[in-house]
């Protein structure tokens, strides 16, 4: 799948969908991701069942309004005490599967929002 807009996005932009994950451009393919409004960084996500804040702490700077938790092929519930964790600082969390998350990445980055990504890979 490619995935366009009408105008470039600041920061890191998801530009489509492989077999191999998430495409970032031309040549960049990750099969997970953290990313802010100015970096996309490689991750590799605990099971979904043991996430906690610790691992999400490359993508709580700059402090996002939300989370957009992209939990694999299909939505999966997050952890109860990682929504109270990141709800305690003031940081919501929005969880779906994870093409959805990647493309609510994209409109949300459009309007300017102040969120953060936490993406599993496509078929987990």
């Amino acid at each position: 799948m490619r995935m366009e807009r009408g105008q470039p996005v600041n920061g890191p932009a998801i530009r489509g969908f492989t077999t191999a994950g998430y495409r970032l451009d031309d040549v960049t393919v990750a099969p997970s991701l953290l990313l802010t409004i100015d970096r996309a960084s490689d991750w590799t996500p605990p099971p979904l069942a043991e996430l906690t804040i610790a691992a999400l702490e490359l993508a709580l700077d700059p402090k996002p309004e939300f989370i957009v938790l992209g939990t694999g092929a299909g939505l999966i519930r997050p952890p109860l005490s990682l929504v109270r964790a990141l709800d305690a600082r003031g940081i919501g969390l929005e969880a779906m599967d994870s093409r959805a998350a990647a493309r609510a990445w994209g409109m949300l980055r459009e309007e300017g929002r102040p969120i953060a990504a936490a993406l599993y890979p496509l078929d987990a």
